[in-house]
């Protein structure tokens, strides 16, 4: 027969509690946040009291015959112990062979608050080595499902209310993208709830949800930046920090830049201003995610040397494998320039702080202090600069378009495709080609005049054979052929030299005279040399 009780627990004494004597005891009094007055008896360890749990747990035996102490998530002793019944009579079945072990285990998770299944499973997802960011991005929308759709417990995971949902969602806007992606993280959970090892659900309540086609409802496009966008960017970006802590807010002078600032503040700001310049540069050159250069520290820059490039570690890559990341010359003698600078500013600090003064950074050190909110940044610096966030043609402009802009630029200067994808690090040419690579700023007009010149067609390279129409067509002045123009006598000198005009060379004049003899002569042949015309033939 099982039992419902509450566990005890200790904790350190709370501030403003006295010890009293208590019916023989000791015990420790005092008032908690709302005023009203408590009391607890004192543990065995010094300085701690023993309390209760507010739920109520159950102790019983499983099917297997195996003790198990649970909890009901009950306050009230009745309704913990009408929830032990039903934990006998789950257990009884077993026993008895109507239910399966695996089934029981199931039918004793339903009922758990959905939060505590989220929580175990974003630890697992921890444990496998997922990223902070995408374990946020896995909580927020299992939240977000979980409230919106009134999934309290694991019993509650419904297939028809969840679709209904989506519906809902897509019908007030919701993108192709970000409902796959609920779809997606539903289902995973729901998976791994079902799993032999954790034996949750019996199956994925979700499954068979359909998926929409993505590119036919797609809502970002981006583009990339051209050379002369980058050019403003980069100045304004360096500026723009030092140029706004020296504008006047308020007054007659709204506007205007006169605010006057310490040396210190200024030199701040512009420090600040050139790291933002070099973070947009070294996304374009390339190709890092946000993520990825946030990470870096500067043990893992190799700038000694002709060959310098960037250690990018597993764990902080997307893909998870790591990679070597080749840095141009001039971007790696920045990037001395700017750790050199950095060294200086911890120096300075050591010495007003009066402590001892590094010669070196430590490698733990942080190459870029990558702002959480860049694309708020970006977008200030966009507009500062006259860059339309938006073109013509609805594509955008934002922090991942610097990789975008790093794929393009592979391709304009006659980068391999094939060096490009690796350079891009994309499991797949077509993603390097056509997703990361703006069409528009790829110059086909140059591409099409760089193809080799092909001989024209009837020059004196020419085979005789190839020369059709020359062969066949009308030759003036040659009796041989229908409609050929004759030359034979005064009258035609006039129209002969007259048509040589207008071909731009000679034409040679028949002196031999028609090579076949009209039927009637003389008088049968006209002027021309040519049968004249029957009259009963119309002309």
């Amino acid at each position: 027969m099982g039992s419902v009780f509450k566990k005890q627990a200790t904790k350190p004494i709370p501030e403003g509690a006295e010890v009293i004597t208590l019916k023989g005891e000791q015990v420790a009094r005092w008032r908690d946040c709302r005023g009203k007055l408590r009391t607890a008896s004192l543990s065995a360890i010094p300085g701690r009291i023993v309390i209760e749990t507010r739920i109520y747990y159950a102790k019983y035996r499983d099917g297997t015959g195996a003790e198990r102490v649970v909890s009901t998530g009950c306050r009230d002793k009745q309704a913990a112990q009408a929830k032990l019944a039903d934990l006998e009579q789950t257990a009884e079945r077993v026993r008895v062979g109507v239910l399966t072990v695996a089934q029981a285990e199931v039918a004793a998770e339903r009922n758990r608050p959905l939060s505590e299944h989220i929580d175990d499973y974003l630890a697992h997802l921890e444990a496998s080595g997922c990223c902070n960011e995408h374990r946020s991005n896995v909580r927020r929308q299992l939240k977000r499902i979980a409230d919106e759709c009134q999934f309290g417990r694991l019993a509650d995971l419904d297939k028809l209310r969840f679709e209904k949902w989506l519906l809902q969602k897509t019908a007030a806007g919701m993108s192709a993208r970000t409902r796959n992606c609920q779809v997606i993280v539903a289902s995973a959970f729901c998976n791994w709830c079902s799993n032999l090892s954790v034996r949750r659900l019996a199956g994925n309540p979700f499954a068979g949800i359909s998926m929409l086609n993505e590119k036919a409802d797609r809502r970002r496009w981006r583009r990339a930046m051209t050379d002369n966008e980058l050019g403003k960017l980069m100045a304004i970006a360096a500026n723009r920090p030092l140029r706004e802590a020296r504008l006047v807010r308020k007054g007659k002078r709204k506007g205007e830049e006169y605010a006057k600032l310490r040396p210190e503040t200024v030199e701040r700001l512009t420090r600040l201003g050139r790291e933002r310049a070099l973070i947009y540069k070294t996304l374009v050159q390339t190709g890092l995610r946000k993520g990825e250069l946030a990470s870096l520290t500067i043990a893992q820059l190799h700038l000694d040397g002709a060959g310098s490039y960037l250690d990018l570690d597993a764990a902080d890559e997307k893909n998870g494998q790591g990679a070597a990341i080749p840095l141009r010359a001039d971007l790696a003698a920045e990037l001395r320039d700017w750790l050199a600078e950095k060294l200086l500013v911890a120096q300075a600090e050591a010495r007003r702080d009066d402590v001892p003064v590094p010669t070196t950074l430590p490698p733990d050190t942080r190459l870029f202090d990558v702002p959480d909110k860049l694309s708020k940044i970006l977008n200030r610096d966009l507009k500062a600069a006259g860059i339309s966030k938006r073109d013509d043609r609805g594509r955008t402009l934002d922090v991942h378009a610097l990789r975008h802009t790093f794929g393009t630029l592979l391709s304009v200067n006659g980068v391999a495709p094939r060096v490009a994808q690796a350079a891009m690090r994309h499991s797949k040419l077509d993603l390097t080609m056509k997703v990361y690579t703006d069409d528009k700023l790829l110059d086909v007009a140059k591409a099409v005049a760089a193809l080799p010149a092909i001989p024209r067609v009837g020059s004196p390279g020419t085979k005789k054979g190839d020369q059709f129409a020359p062969e066949f067509a009308p030759i003036p002045c040659n009796p041989m052929q229908t409609g050929a123009i004759p030359g034979n006598n005064q009258a035609d000198d006039g129209l002969s030299k007259g048509f040589a005009g207008i071909v731009g060379s000679a034409l040679p004049v028949n002196k031999k005279g028609p090579v076949t003899t009209p039927v009637n002569e003389p008088s049968g042949v006209g002027a021309t040399g040519l049968e004249p015309v029957t009259p009963s033939v119309s002309c």
